[in-house]
């Protein structure tokens, strides 16, 4: 009965780390529209790990996982050169009648 919770908490943790930040940007507030969120998640993560990690934080229900990597870019700033690492976004489409409210924390 222990190792069960014990095992539980160690996925709960995992899951945390596959959920980084919501995107908020005027493209993923107009998505919401349609019942998707956006989240910024690690480049590593699978479209089944999100949406494991999607459907057990917040207790909805997901209809489809789309992902997309954006590509760092070199910038220049005060005459420094930084490059700036990948980005990779998960845009989350829930059932109808399902909502996350992401200016709440988890």
């Amino acid at each position: 009965m222990a190792a069960k919770k014990k095992e539980d908490k160690k996925v709960a943790e995992w899951m945390y780390g596959i959920i980084a930040s919501p995107v908020v940007t005027e493209k993923s507030t107009r998505g919401s529209e349609h019942g998707q969120v956006t989240f910024k998640v690690p480049v590593k993560a699978t479209k089944p790990d999100i949406k494991a990690a999607v459907e057990a934080l917040f207790k909805v229900k997901v209809k489809g996982v789309n992902t997309l990597i954006q590509k760092g870019k070199t910038k220049t700033f005060k005459g420094t050169k930084a490059f700036r690492s990948d980005v990779k976004k998960a845009i989350v489409t829930l059932e109808e009648g399902q909502a996350i409210d992401v200016g709440t924390g988890l």
